[in-house]
C-alpha cells in the first residue's frame, strides 16, 4: 500500500518532470512551430523516452504504468507551455492507444502497445467523417466483408496524426445506417494498400498538431485486425471517449492555467497611472475571477480522473468536466487578452495563442452541446 505522502511526492516528482521537458524541449520552438504549422514528430519520440506516451499503460507492455491523477498532471503541464502538444499527447494516449489497451486481444497488445508507448510509433484515431460529426451514427465509412477480411471504403476527417500516425484504431460500418451495433473496430497499419493521408486543415488554433484527412480506397484488413467483436465499434467509441473528455479536460486546464499564470505576471510588471495594473480593482477581480473558475475546473477534473482510476462510471462527472473546463480556457485566456490590452493581441506576448488554442477545446471530443446532452440524459436516469 502506497502512503499518501508517497503519492504526493510521487505526483510532484511527474509534475516536476513534465514541466522540466515542455520548458526544455517545448517552449523555444512554441511560436516557430505555430507559425509554420510544423508538427514536430521527432519530439514524440522523445517524448516517449520520458514515458509520457504511454502513461496508462501497465509496464508489461512498456508504458509507464500510472493512473488518471498523474495523466491529467502531465496534460495540464505541457498545455501550460504548448497546447497544440498537449492536444498530439492526449489524442495519442487516451485515443488511439487507449482504445487498443482496453479492447484489444493479447495479441494485439503485445504488438502495437509497447510501440506507442514507447513514442516509436504515433497513433490516430478515426470516427468523425465530413459529414457526421456529432451524428456518428451516420458514418458513411464502410466495411464489407470479403472471406477472412473485410474491404474498406470511405474517409475520416478532423484526424490527430491524420498524416504521420503509424497506426490508426478506425470506425468503420459493417452493419445498418443507425445501428449502434452496426460499427466495427479495426487496427490499420500506415501503409497498408488503400491507406492513405488527405488533406491537411489549415487551423486556427492548434497549429503545431496535425489534423488531416484519412482515406480508405479498397482497403483490405484481415479479420485479425478488428479490434473485439464485429458490431462492437460504436459502443467502444462511447467508453473510450469518457477517457477523452478528461483528456480535453485536463487539456483545457493548462491552457487556461499558462493564459492565467502570463496574465498575473504582465499584471504585476505593467505599470499605469503609477502602479502596477494588477492593484486597479478591475484587474484584481479579473484574475480573481479567473483563479476560481481553474480551481474548480480542476476539482471537476480530478473528480472524474479519480472515478476513472477506481473502475466507475464516470460520463457524467467526464462531461461534466469536459464542459466547464473547456469553457472555462476560452473565458480566461479572452480575460487574459483584455489583461494585456493591445499587446495581447499581438504575436509577441503568448496569451493570442492561448486564445486561439482554447476554441479547440469546446469542440473536441463532442462539442459543449453535446456535453449538455450527455449530462442532461445522465442527471435524468432514473427518474
Amino acid at each position: 500500500m502506497v502512503s499518501t505522502s508517497e503519492q504526493t511526492e510521487n505526483l510532484l516528482m511527474i509534475r516536476e518532470s513534465a514541466r522540466a521537458f515542455a520548458e526544455t524541449h517545448i517552449r523555444p520552438h512554441v511560436m516557430e512551430w505555430d507559425e509554420s504549422q510544423h508538427f514536430p514528430k521527432e519530439l514524440f519520440h522523445k517524448m516517449g523516452e520520458h514515458g509520457f506516451m504511454g502513461v496508462l499503460v501497465p509496464h508489461e507492455y512498456e508504458g509507464a504504468g500510472l493512473n488518471y491523477e498523474a495523466y491529467i498532471t502531465i496534460i495540464d503541464e505541457i498545455a501550460k507551455v504548448c497546447g497544440s502538444i498537449g492536444l498530439s499527447v492526449a489524442a495519442h494516449n487516451s485515443l488511439c492507444t487507449g482504445h487498443i489497451m482496453m479492447f484489444g486481444n493479447e495479441e494485439q497488445k503485445r504488438k502495437y502497445l509497447p510501440l506507442l508507448a514507447t513514442g516509436k510509433w504515433l497513433g490516430a484515431w478515426g470516427l468523425t467523417e465530413p459529414n457526421t460529426g456529432s451524428d456518428a451514427a451516420r458514418m458513411q465509412c464502410v466495411a464489407q466483408r470479403d472471406g477472412d477480411y473485410y474491404v474498406i471504403n470511405g474517409s475520416k476527417s478532423w484526424i490527430t496524426h491524420g498524416l504521420s500516425g503509424n497506426v490508426a484504431v478506425l470506425i468503420a460500418r459493417t452493419g445498418e445506417l443507425l445501428d449502434s451495433r452496426g460499427m466495427t473496430a479495426f487496427i490499420i497499419e500506415r501503409g497498408t494498400p488503400g491507406f492513405s493521408g488527405g488533406k491537411k486543415e489549415n487551423k486556427l488554433g492548434m497549429r503545431a498538431s496535425e489534423t488531416a484527412e484519412m482515406i480508405f480506397d479498397n482497403c483490405r484488413i484481415h479479420k485479425s485486425q478488428v479490434l473485439g467483436e464485429e458490431g462492437e465499434g460504436f459502443i467502444q467509441s462511447m467508453k473510450i471517449l469518457d477517457g477523452g473528455r478528461i483528456s480535453i479536460a485536463s487539456l483545457s486546464l493548462g491552457i487556461a492555467k499558462g493564459a492565467y499564470e502570463a496574465s498575473v505576471k504582465y499584471a504585476k510588471e505593467r505599470h499605469q497611472f503609477g502602479q502596477p495594473i494588477a492593484q486597479f480593482q478591475a484587474i484584481g477581480f479579473k484574475l480573481a475571477d479567473m483563479a476560481v473558475k481553474i480551481e474548480a475546473a480542476e476539482l471537476l477534473t480530478r473528480q472524474a480522473g479519480s472515478l476513472k482510476d477506481a473502475g466507475l462510471p464516470c460520463t457524467k462527472q467526464a462531461a461534466m468536466a469536459k464542459y466547464y473546463a473547456s469553457e472555462v480556457a476560452v473565458q480566461v485566456s479572452t480575460d487574459a487578452v483584455q489583461v494585456y490590452g493591445g499587446y495581447g493581441y499581438t504575436k509577441d506576448f503568448p496569451v493570442e495563442k492561448f486564445y486561439r488554442d482554447s476554441k479547440l477545446c469546446t469542440i473536441g471530443e463532442g462539442t459543449s452541446e453535446i456535453q449538455k446532452l450527455v449530462i442532461s440524459r445522465e442527471v435524468l436516469k432514473g427518474r
